[in-house]
């Protein structure tokens, strides 16, 4: 199953919860029927006015992209996927918490790349899962990528997006938390992975509990001080897509403008999280107890002001 442009709609549109959840068949989860489009398109809303950055061509461009260069490796497609994404699908915040534009995406533009990337062995058969389709956003096929980005980039830089995906458990663990809302924090946790004090999924998971635990008792915004990104300049950013040439595939492309986050502030908190992760419950050393369960994620009361 393989979608042609023709077989594309021009503008994206916002496929409700309740409607996707409808048509998460079987088949569809196995890959053996293609979601009933025609049918998910009459259902959908539309998003106004059209826009350069609401266009399914160059989405659609980058999913085929991702997949031929990483045929043979499904798990590395995400690193040179998201920051593309991101910089492609250029939003507030508050526009990428509305999970009918990602619903859309998986079942209408792409559900050909969600069986690729994540259909699997499952005890219903093989298949993906239905959150891959229609999820949270630290499940859902494309939400993940460009959440991602959007948390782990350093103002206009995406390199440390590509290392935050290098590793699964960043994306299936540490998005969970809501503390990576604070930018700082989210630049200490990858200058870990960077500096490889931090190397397997196991030392993720370890380090992402142990900061959320600590984050319960420690205020990392006081400790490590930063003013949130500059929202005129990404504003001017989103703007800016009505211009944007071609996506580069070979470099990374530039995100907004917003102001790179304190380096005092990653170096302060990136101390205190080795000195944590010396502690935590890894490699066969025990459970943590006591420790709180993860937040919801990305705080939707932060969002910046819809366009």
């Amino acid at each position: 199953m393989k979608y042609a442009p023709a077989d594309l709609p021009e503008y994206f549109s916002l496929v409700p919860d309740i409607v996707a959840a409808k048509y998460l068949t079987h088949s569809v989860l196995s890959g053996s029927e293609a979601p009933p489009k025609v049918a998910l398109l009459r259902l959908a809303q539309g998003i106004a006015p059209p826009a350069a950055r609401w266009r399914v061509a160059p989405v659609r461009q980058l999913l085929d992209e991702a997949r031929r260069r990483h045929e043979n490796d499904r798990a590395a497609a995400d690193g040179w996927l998201a920051p593309r994404l991101h910089a492609t699908m250029r939003m507030t915040r508050r526009e990428a918490a509305n999970s009918g534009l990602w619903n859309f995406l998986a079942l209408v533009v792409a559900p050909d790349y969600v069986l690729w990337r994540h259909k699997g062995v499952t005890k219903e058969g093989v298949r993906a899962t239905a959150d891959r389709f229609v999820g949270v956003h630290y499940k859902q096929t494309f939400a993940r990528l460009w959440w991602a980005a959007e948390m782990f980039r350093d103002g206009d830089d995406y390199g440390p997006v590509v290392s935050a995906c290098g590793v699964q458990d960043v994306l299936n663990t540490v998005l969970r938390f809501e503390v990576i809302d604070h930018r700082p924090t989210a630049r200490a946790i990858v200058r870990l992975l960077e500096r490889g004090v931090v190397r397997t999924g196991r030392d993720v998971n370890g380090l992402g509990t142990a900061i959320n635990a600590a984050g319960s008792t420690l205020m990392y915004d006081v400790l490590a001080p930063d003013d949130g990104g500059d929202a005129e300049a990404r504003r001017y950013w989103i703007g800016e897509a009505e211009n944007a040439g071609p996506m580069p595939f070979d470099v990374l492309p530039d995100g907004p403008d917003d102001g790179r986050i304190p380096q005092k502030s990653v170096d302060e908190l990136a101390k205190r999280f080795e000195k944590l992760f010396a502690e935590a419950p890894v490699r066969g050393k025990g459970p943590v107890t006591d420790v709180p369960p993860p937040r919801s994620g990305v705080s939707l009361d932060k969002l910046y002001s819809p366009l």
